[in-house]
């Protein structure tokens, strides 16, 4: 597995260069935001350790700029910086973030989410889910509906992959955080519900069926609903 950490406080740098080397992970460095995007785009990268605070071209901005690309939005994101407010972690979650990491951390913490973060995904038993028009090859990782392919991002792909293997349970917000993203969000954020839009976004509202519906109150369901009067 190839990691790109970008990250320019050279020691800093060296240090996650070097230790997750160690670990077994190949590594590239990049020292501001433009190099990091410039490797990303060439690919072969399996995820991404992101700095916030870059020179000129800032973490939030190549995160949505990996975010905008085919090419790179699937590609795992890590924010691992010394911005520590609630705000800054929402933020990081709602552009399309996987996980939010904040500096001073302990590097063997680092790794376990890499290592989940990197092996999240597919189980053998479901290798294919179809839900309405909705079909997920969970092992390849591709998503069609109604015959269209549609790209997710990893987050999004691990997002829908919940709702629809729990096809016609309804899912609270506390449920999706800790199976989606690993941790626990306060009930005032909207973390959950901007995930859910960006998801729908490309799964119901260009069809005229939706399969993602809202229970008011309690959260969220994966299933195909009857026509009205039946």
């Amino acid at each position: 597995m190839t990691i790109l950490v970008i990250e320019d406080e050279p020691k800093t740098g060296d240090y996650l260069q070097r230790g997750l080397a160690e670990s077994g992970f190949a590594v590239r460095l990049a020292r501001n935001g433009r190099d990091g995007l410039a490797i990303a785009r060439e690919g072969g990268i399996d995820l991404v350790v992101l700095d916030v605070m870059l020179p000129g071209m800032d973490g939030w901005q190549v995160l949505a700029a990996l975010r905008g690309a085919p090419a790179t939005e699937q590609i795992p994101v890590l924010f691992l910086t010394a911005r520590d407010e609630v705000h800054d972690r929402v933020r990081g979650l709602e552009l399309g973030a996987d996980d939010y990491l904040v500096k001073p951390f302990a590097f063997v913490e680092l790794v376990a989410r890499l290592r989940t973060l990197l092996r999240r995904g597919p189980v053998r038993e479901d290798e294919l889910i179809r839900i309405g028009g909705l079909e997920i090859d969970v092992i390849r990782r591709r998503v069609r509906r109604d015959g269209t392919p549609v790209v997710l991002t990893a987050q999004e792909f691990a997002l829908l992959h919940l709702l629809a293997r729990r096809e016609g349970q309804v899912l609270s917000r506390s449920l999706i955080a800790s199976q989606v993203w690993d941790m626990n969000f306060d009930s005032d954020t909207n973390v959950i519900d901007a995930a859910v839009r960006r998801l729908r976004r490309k799964i119901d509202d260009p069809f005229p069926q939706r399969l993602i519906h809202t229970r008011r109150g309690m959260g969220y369901v994966c299933e195909v609903e009857p026509a009205a009067g039946t």
